[in-house]
Order: C-alpha cells, then sequence, then structure tokens
C-alpha cells in the first residue's frame, strides 16, 4: 500500500527480500522491507541486521540486484541476533515490478515472483498469482502449489513465493482468550490479544478471508465495536464467544446501529465437541474456524 502511494506520487521506492540466509534467524519468510527517498523505510530483515547495508546500496543497479551480504558477531549483537551469518537478498526498485504485486500484497494473496538474472544483475521480474500460475513453469507452479514461504535461487534466475501467515485478533481478555492465543501461537498464526476498542477495530479492518477474529469480551460495547468491524472486514471467521444471552446482546447492539446482518457471526463459537476448560474450547473454536475458512 505505501509502495503504492510511492509509486503513483512518482517517488522512487527500492523493495529488499531474504532469498536465503546461513546462521541467520529467519522469523517470517515472506517478509520484505522498502526504502524510500531521505532514508525512510518500512519493516526490516534478519531483526535490522540487514537493514543498513542493504540501505548503503539502494539505487546502485537500475534494475536491481542479486547480493551476498554478511552479518558480523558485532552487528549481530546490535540487532539481537544469536550469532553471526550471511544471506542472499534481492534488492529492486519498486517500479520495476508488474503492478499487481502490490494488489496482492495489500490482499494478501499468495504469490510468485521470478527475477531472471544476469551474473547477479536483474533482467526483468514476472508474477505469478492464482490467475496465471498455470501459465509458469513447473517449478514456480509447484512452490505456488506448496504454499509455502520460501525462495529457490538458481544460476540464472530466483523464485520467491510469498504466502501471508494468517492473522488472529482475539478481542477480550480471561483463560479462554489465553488460550486461544497460546493455541493459534502454536499453529504459527500472528496473533494479537487486545482489550481496547479503538486498537482491536483498527487492527480487524484490514484482514482478509484468511484471517480470524474471536470475540471473547464480556464487555458489551468492547465486544459490539469488534463484532461491527469483523463484519465489516473481508476476515473469513468470526468468532462470538459466550452464553445465548450473550449473543443476543451482542445482536442487539449492533442492531441498534443499523447492522442486522450477522450471518457470520459463529456464536457461540466453536465446534460442539463437548469441550470443558480453556483449552478445550481454544481447540473447539479454532477448529471451526479452520474449517469455516476451507469451506469459504
Amino acid at each position: 500500500m505505501t509502495v503504492s502511494a510511492c509509486l503513483e506520487a512518482g517517488t522512487r521506492a527500492d523493495v529488499a527480500w531474504l532469498l536465503d540466509s546461513d546462521g541467520l534467524p529467519v522469523i517470517d519468510p515472506s517478509s520484505a522491507i522498502v526504502f524510500t527517498p531521505g532514508g525512510g523505510r518500512i519493516g526490516e530483515l534478519a531483526g535490522g541486521a540487514l537493514d543498513g547495508q542493504l540501505a548503503d546500496l539502494v539505487g546502485r543497479a537500475s534494475f536491481g540486484r542479486l547480493l551476498e551480504l554478511e552479518v558480523s558477531e558485532v552487528d549481530a549483537l546490535i540487532a539481537e541476533l544469536p550469532s553471526a551469518g550471511s544471506a542472499r537478498c534481492l534488492l529492486v526498485p519498486a517500479d520495476t515490478v508488474p503492478d499487481e504485486v502490490w494488489d496482492l500484497a495489500r490482499e494478501r494473496a499468495p504469490f510468485c515472483v521470478v527475477a531472471n538474472l544476469a551474473a547477479h544483475e536483474v533482467e526483468s521480474i514476472a508474477t505469478y498469482s492464482q490467475d496465471n500460475v498455470g501459465e509458469a513453469d513447473p517449478l514456480t507452479q509447484k512452490l505456488f502449489e506448496d504454499g509455502v514461504s520460501r525462495s529457490v535461487i538458481e544460476p540464472t534466475r530466483t523464485i520467491s513465493m510469498f504466502s501471508a501467515v494468517s492473522r488472529v485478533v482475539v478481542v477480550g481478555a480471561g483463560p479462554v482468550a489465553d488460550a486461544t492465543a497460546r493455541l493459534a501461537n502454536f499453529l504459527g498464526w500472528d496473533t494479537r490479544v487486545e482489550t481496547n476498542a479503538s486498537t482491536a477495530t483498527g487492527l480487524i479492518a484490514p484482514l482478509s478471508s484468511r484471517d480470524m477474529v474471536i470475540v471473547v469480551a464480556h464487555d458489551l460495547e468492547l465486544a459490539g465495536a469488534a463484532l461491527r468491524a469483523a463484519l465489516e472486514s473481508g476476515c473469513g471467521y468470526l468468532g462470538s464467544v459466550g452464553s445465548r444471552k450473550m449473543q443476543s446482546d451482542r445482536s442487539d447492539w449492533l442492531a441498534y446501529r443499523g447492522v442486522s446482518d450477522v450471518s457470520r457471526v459463529h456464536g457461540p463459537a466453536g465446534l460442539d465437541i463437548g469441550a470443558d476448560g480453556p483449552e478445550e474450547i481454544a481447540v473447539a473454536i479454532l477448529a471451526e474456524a479452520i474449517d469455516a475458512r476451507r469451506r469459504s
């Protein structure tokens, strides 16, 4: 979204992402960093250990370059990394990347970026999404079908698969909220527990079909605001935890504010597996969330 704004304004932006590394932790293989004029940066790579080196190289190649970078013991210490290491990154001007990438990234839809190389210089870039992946070569198709964020480096090209991690926003506090967050984190999802209405609605608004909102708050204003934001968003699962009386009160709160269609709300949330205790309830909720997203 920020990249699109830069391009529309005619402002230069450069994008870098990690292809592979040795000795450096990779928490999110789909992460990237954007450099804007005047030293602006959005995002980070390897805890920020690579960012300074990349910033110094911005603008050195007109169409982008495959870079081999070293992280010293001092750099690792500053970035709070467990050890030194090395990495290979791709750094390209944003205007050399097909425009549809930025729409796909904003929608958090899966896509592949194929950069064709001459030595270490980028010659051209192609993008494949669900709409045209059938036109790609077999390896690119396989990476897309696997759906795991990772990159492959070949002598004449790199292939990078980007698949956004599912986000879970748990609204409310208590044992069920804590257990749900722990289990969601165990599943590898990006999870936030929030008890402030304005912060929760801000987190919920940009969610996509791969994301989930689980409302456990007893406070009617907090629960109602979160439900309304989720119904207006594109989230793939919306669970409302609580008794049927609580579900009715939340529906009345929404109806009073003009929201009458609550068909997307799963409430009381969770598959009927006879769950007992916070951990089992969390299992039931997330199992229902997985099933709902697969069916959508």
